[in-house]
Protein backbone atom coordinates (compact mmCIF):
# COMPACT_ATOMS: atom_id res chain seq x y z
CA UNK A 1 0.00 0.00 0.00
CA UNK A 2 1.41 3.43 -0.96
CA UNK A 3 1.79 6.16 1.63
CA UNK A 4 -0.44 9.21 1.25
CA UNK A 5 1.69 12.28 0.50
CA UNK A 6 -0.21 15.53 1.16
CA UNK A 7 -0.16 18.36 -1.41
CA UNK A 8 1.39 16.20 -4.15
CA UNK A 9 -1.00 16.74 -7.04
CA UNK A 10 1.28 14.92 -9.54
CA UNK A 11 1.21 11.57 -7.74
CA UNK A 12 -0.69 8.70 -9.26
CA UNK A 13 -3.14 6.87 -6.95
CA UNK A 14 -2.71 3.07 -6.82
CA UNK A 15 -5.67 0.67 -6.61
CA UNK A 16 -5.01 -0.07 -2.93
CA UNK A 17 -4.16 3.53 -1.86
CA UNK A 18 -6.18 5.45 0.70
CA UNK A 19 -7.87 8.75 -0.16
CA UNK A 20 -8.86 11.57 2.21
CA UNK A 21 -8.53 15.00 0.58
CA UNK A 22 -11.89 16.67 -0.13
CA UNK A 23 -12.33 19.14 -2.97
CA UNK A 24 -11.47 22.73 -2.05
CA UNK A 25 -13.26 24.28 -5.02
CA UNK A 26 -15.26 27.42 -4.22
CA UNK A 27 -16.84 29.49 -7.01
CA UNK A 28 -16.26 33.15 -6.13
CA UNK A 29 -18.61 35.86 -7.39
CA UNK A 30 -17.26 38.30 -9.97
CA UNK A 31 -15.34 41.23 -8.53
CA UNK A 32 -11.97 42.56 -7.38
CA UNK A 33 -9.83 40.39 -5.10
CA UNK A 34 -6.46 40.62 -3.43
CA UNK A 35 -4.29 37.59 -4.21
CA UNK A 36 -1.23 35.90 -2.72
CA UNK A 37 0.91 33.45 -4.70
CA UNK A 38 1.19 30.35 -2.52
CA UNK A 39 2.63 27.87 -5.03
CA UNK A 40 4.53 27.91 -8.33
CA UNK A 41 5.30 24.98 -10.64
CA UNK A 42 6.91 24.81 -14.07
CA UNK A 43 4.73 23.03 -16.58
CA UNK A 44 4.20 22.47 -20.27
CA UNK A 45 1.22 23.41 -22.44
CA UNK A 46 0.63 20.66 -25.04
CA UNK A 47 -0.95 23.03 -27.54
CA UNK A 48 -4.53 23.92 -28.47
CA UNK A 49 -6.52 25.58 -31.25
CA UNK A 50 -5.61 29.01 -29.83
CA UNK A 51 -2.02 28.47 -28.63
CA UNK A 52 0.85 26.23 -29.84
CA UNK A 53 2.90 24.13 -27.37
CA UNK A 54 4.93 26.21 -24.91
CA UNK A 55 6.16 26.36 -21.33
CA UNK A 56 3.74 27.52 -18.67
CA UNK A 57 3.91 28.66 -15.05
CA UNK A 58 1.20 27.03 -12.91
CA UNK A 59 0.37 29.38 -10.03
CA UNK A 60 -1.80 28.68 -6.99
CA UNK A 61 -3.42 31.89 -5.76
CA UNK A 62 -5.24 32.56 -2.51
CA UNK A 63 -7.94 35.18 -3.14
CA UNK A 64 -9.94 37.39 -0.80
CA UNK A 65 -12.09 40.50 -0.99
CA UNK A 66 -12.09 40.84 2.79
CA UNK A 67 -15.31 38.85 3.28
CA UNK A 68 -15.07 35.77 1.07
CA UNK A 69 -12.00 33.84 0.05
CA UNK A 70 -10.99 30.96 -2.17
CA UNK A 71 -8.10 29.27 -3.94
CA UNK A 72 -7.61 29.01 -7.69
CA UNK A 73 -4.99 27.83 -10.13
CA UNK A 74 -3.83 30.20 -12.85
CA UNK A 75 -1.57 29.45 -15.84
CA UNK A 76 0.89 31.95 -17.27
CA UNK A 77 1.80 30.81 -20.79
CA UNK A 78 5.36 31.60 -21.90
CA UNK A 79 4.49 32.54 -25.47
CA UNK A 80 4.72 35.87 -27.31
CA UNK A 81 0.93 35.77 -27.86
CA UNK A 82 0.52 35.96 -24.05
CA UNK A 83 3.29 38.47 -23.34
CA UNK A 84 0.78 41.17 -22.35
CA UNK A 85 -0.71 38.94 -19.63
CA UNK A 86 2.78 38.03 -18.38
CA UNK A 87 3.71 41.73 -18.15
CA UNK A 88 0.41 42.53 -16.39
CA UNK A 89 1.02 39.82 -13.76
CA UNK A 90 4.59 40.91 -12.97
CA UNK A 91 3.47 44.55 -12.82
CA UNK A 92 0.67 43.57 -10.42
CA UNK A 93 3.08 41.90 -7.97
CA UNK A 94 5.56 44.80 -8.17
CA UNK A 95 8.43 43.04 -9.98
CA UNK A 96 7.97 45.37 -12.96
CA UNK A 97 6.83 48.92 -13.68
CA UNK A 98 4.61 49.69 -16.69
CA UNK A 99 6.77 49.91 -19.84
CA UNK A 100 9.88 48.31 -18.29
CA UNK A 101 11.81 45.39 -19.79
CA UNK A 102 11.94 42.51 -17.28
CA UNK A 103 13.53 39.11 -16.95
CA UNK A 104 11.03 37.44 -14.57
CA UNK A 105 12.39 36.32 -11.20
CA UNK A 106 10.45 33.06 -10.96
CA UNK A 107 12.24 32.01 -7.76
CA UNK A 108 10.75 35.05 -5.95
CA UNK A 109 7.06 34.44 -6.72
CA UNK A 110 5.96 32.67 -3.52
CA UNK A 111 4.41 35.17 -1.10
CA UNK A 112 4.03 38.00 -3.63
CA UNK A 113 0.69 39.84 -3.59
CA UNK A 114 -1.44 41.90 -5.92
CA UNK A 115 -5.01 42.65 -6.95
CA UNK A 116 -7.01 41.21 -9.84
CA UNK A 117 -10.50 41.15 -11.31
CA UNK A 118 -12.15 37.73 -11.15
CA UNK A 119 -14.84 36.61 -13.58
CA UNK A 120 -16.98 33.49 -13.93
CA UNK A 121 -16.50 31.41 -17.05
CA UNK A 122 -19.19 28.98 -18.23
CA UNK A 123 -18.18 25.90 -20.21
CA UNK A 124 -19.44 22.44 -21.13
CA UNK A 125 -17.92 19.30 -19.67
CA UNK A 126 -17.23 16.13 -21.67
CA UNK A 127 -20.62 14.82 -20.52
CA UNK A 128 -22.38 17.89 -21.99
CA UNK A 129 -23.28 19.44 -18.62
CA UNK A 130 -22.75 23.17 -18.11
CA UNK A 131 -19.96 24.02 -15.66
CA UNK A 132 -18.64 27.21 -14.11
CA UNK A 133 -15.18 28.21 -12.95
CA UNK A 134 -13.32 31.36 -12.01
CA UNK A 135 -10.90 33.09 -14.32
CA UNK A 136 -8.71 36.17 -14.02
CA UNK A 137 -9.95 38.95 -16.32
CA UNK A 138 -7.43 41.61 -15.33
CA UNK A 139 -4.37 42.22 -13.15
CA UNK A 140 -4.22 45.70 -11.59
CA UNK A 141 -0.96 47.62 -11.42
CA UNK A 142 0.43 48.05 -7.89
CA UNK A 143 -0.31 51.80 -7.91
CA UNK A 144 -3.86 51.52 -9.33
CA UNK A 145 -5.43 49.39 -6.62
CA UNK A 146 -9.24 49.46 -6.92
CA UNK A 147 -11.28 50.18 -3.79
CA UNK A 148 -12.23 46.94 -2.09
CA UNK A 149 -15.94 46.46 -1.28
CA UNK A 150 -17.23 47.84 2.00
CA UNK A 151 -18.45 45.51 4.70
CA UNK A 152 -22.13 44.68 4.33
CA UNK A 153 -24.08 46.58 6.97
CA UNK A 154 -26.39 44.55 9.19
CA UNK A 155 -30.00 45.48 8.60
CA UNK A 156 -31.33 47.58 11.44
CA UNK A 157 -34.98 47.83 12.34
CA UNK A 158 -36.26 51.31 11.83
CA UNK A 159 -36.97 53.07 15.12
CA UNK A 160 -40.67 53.57 15.43
CA UNK A 161 -41.86 56.35 17.66
CA UNK A 162 -44.65 55.25 20.01
CA UNK A 163 -48.09 56.56 19.05
CA UNK A 164 -48.99 59.72 20.91
CA UNK A 165 -52.51 61.08 21.13
CA UNK A 166 -52.58 64.50 19.43
CA UNK A 167 -53.35 67.42 21.74
CA UNK A 168 -55.76 70.11 20.66
CA UNK A 169 -55.30 73.66 21.83
CA UNK A 170 -58.14 76.07 22.39
CA UNK A 171 -57.74 79.26 20.36
CA UNK A 172 -56.30 82.04 22.45
CA UNK A 173 -58.92 84.57 23.62
CA UNK A 174 -58.82 87.78 21.60
CA UNK A 175 -58.42 91.12 23.34
CA UNK A 176 -61.68 93.04 23.92
CA UNK A 177 -60.84 95.88 21.49
CA UNK A 178 -60.52 93.36 18.61
CA UNK A 179 -63.92 91.87 19.48
CA UNK A 180 -65.51 95.34 19.47
CA UNK A 181 -63.88 96.14 16.16
CA UNK A 182 -65.22 92.89 14.71
CA UNK A 183 -68.79 93.52 15.95
CA UNK A 184 -68.61 97.08 14.70
CA UNK A 185 -67.83 95.85 11.19
CA UNK A 186 -70.77 93.48 11.34
CA UNK A 187 -73.12 96.34 12.38
CA UNK A 188 -71.98 98.41 9.41
CA UNK A 189 -73.21 95.67 7.11
CA UNK A 190 -76.77 96.27 8.29
CA UNK A 191 -77.02 93.20 10.41
CA UNK A 192 -78.20 93.54 14.00
CA UNK A 193 -78.05 90.46 16.16
CA UNK A 194 -81.52 89.33 17.32
CA UNK A 195 -83.49 91.29 14.62
CA UNK A 196 -85.37 89.28 12.00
Amino acid sequence: MSEYVPNNMNQEIAWDDTISKDSEFVLLPEGDYKFTVTKFERGRHNGSDKLPPCNKAVLTLELTDGFQSGVMQHNLFLHRKCEGMLCAFFTAIGQRKHGEVLMPRWDQLIGTTGTCKIGVRKWRGNDGSERESNEIRKFYEKDEQPPMPAAPQPQQQAYQQPYQQPTYQQPAPQPAYQQQQMYGQQQNTGYTPGNF
